[in-house]
């Protein structure tokens, strides 16, 4: 291993290790804090997954293109249109759920091969890209339809709702009945795709060409590897995540708007970092992303037990933490990179 591999090993597996011990610290917290209210109760952890599934998969996502020195900030408006073609299909347009989502699966993945192609081939920033996306998004959002759509399609509903009882971590309630905990499907999708991107980034040489890149483009070119189309596939799979995230999304909340989502590629982004992806590319983990959103979640929580605090105190939260985290790991830079001088 070279010694510019064994920096951002360390990094990696130093950042990763504040973002879990700063979970585990804050969760619990709440144990302490809330347990008489039920804090401690394996629901109220799963729920962090149920309510965040979407935010997971689309946080994965944000992380590889991070990664490889990007950013995409259109993702929540990409979300509330892919929520609004999902209503508008099912209940306007007499569409299956299964062919409606199909469609919104095959417009994310145009719409992100749009995007990498403006990236990759004509060497626009990702920036600007990506801010015209948003508005092109939350625009096609309002011209679907300017109202709200209750979605009541019965195959969605019994996909959303679909409860998998886990029966291990069952407790008795106060009149001695068996309570299991549960979650639903979008969970395990969740889970699913967090698994198959930590593999894909560590183990694939497509993964490893994406650390590549994002620690130095230049050097990547002299090794030899494709940059362009590595990126326009980076973007390309990024559209794909995240409109499946954004089917996610929608299984949580059964209503399409086209201000949904508003705010929440800023929350992707800080899931990100706060799991340990360095902003200037080259190091992140997808577990971490995880976790990052966990954080945020617990921070919810928080909330909702207390019951007298401002829902703004999460954005509060979340940017105390990103801050944290980003003087974390500037220092960490200069650290190494002195370290390297040296």
């Amino acid at each position: 291993m070279s010694f510019k591999e064994l920096k951002t090993f360390d990094i990696n597996k130093s950042l990763i290790s504040i973002t879990i011990l700063l979970f585990f610290i804050m969760y619990g917290a709440g144990m302490l804090i809330f347990g008489r209210q039920g804090f401690a109760k394996p629901q109220v952890f799963l729920n962090l997954f149920i309510n965040n599934a979407g935010l997971i998969v689309i946080s994965a996502s944000m992380t590889m293109v991070m990664i490889i020195g990007g950013i995409d900030i259109s993702v929540g408006a990409l979300v509330a249109m892919d929520c609004m073609i999902l209503g508008d299909l099912m209940m306007n347009r007499g569409w299956s759920a299964w062919s409606s989502m199909l469609a919104v699966v095959i417009l994310g993945i145009i719409y992100g091969l749009t995007q990498g192609f403006m990236i990759a081939y004509l060497k626009i920033q990702p920036f600007a890209v990506t801010l015209a996306g948003m508005f092109f998004c939350r625009g096609m959002a309002a011209v679907i339809s300017s109202e709200v759509i209750s979605i009541t399609n019965e195959s969605f509903v019994n996909i959303s709702q679909l409860r998998i009882s886990l029966p291990l971590l069952g407790t008795l309630n106060k009149h001695g009945k068996m309570i299991y905990p549960f979650i639903y499907p979008s969970v395990i999708v969740a889970f699913a795709v967090v698994v198959l991107m930590f593999l894909m980034l560590r183990y694939t040489k497509f993964g490893r060409a994406v650390y590549a890149i994002g620690g130095n483009e230049n050097a990547a070119m002299f090794m030899g590897l494709n940059v362009r189309r590595i990126k326009l596939l980076t973007y390309t799979l990024d559209g794909f995540l995240v409109s499946v995230g954004g089917i996610l999304f929608c299984m949580n909340t059964m209503s399409c708007f086209s201000d949904q989502a508003k705010g929440l590629e800023m929350d992707a982004i800080a899931g990100t970092v706060i799991g340990g992806t360095l902003l200037s590319g080259g190091v992140g983990n997808v577990f971490g992303s995880l976790l990052g959103c966990m954080i945020r979640g617990t921070a919810e929580s928080f909330i909702s037990f207390n019951g007298s605090l401002s829902s703004w105190w999460v954005k509060i939260t979340t940017a105390v933490l990103l801050s944290f985290f980003i003087i974390i790991q500037s220092c960490m830079l200069i650290f190494n990179n002195r370290k390297i001088s040296c």
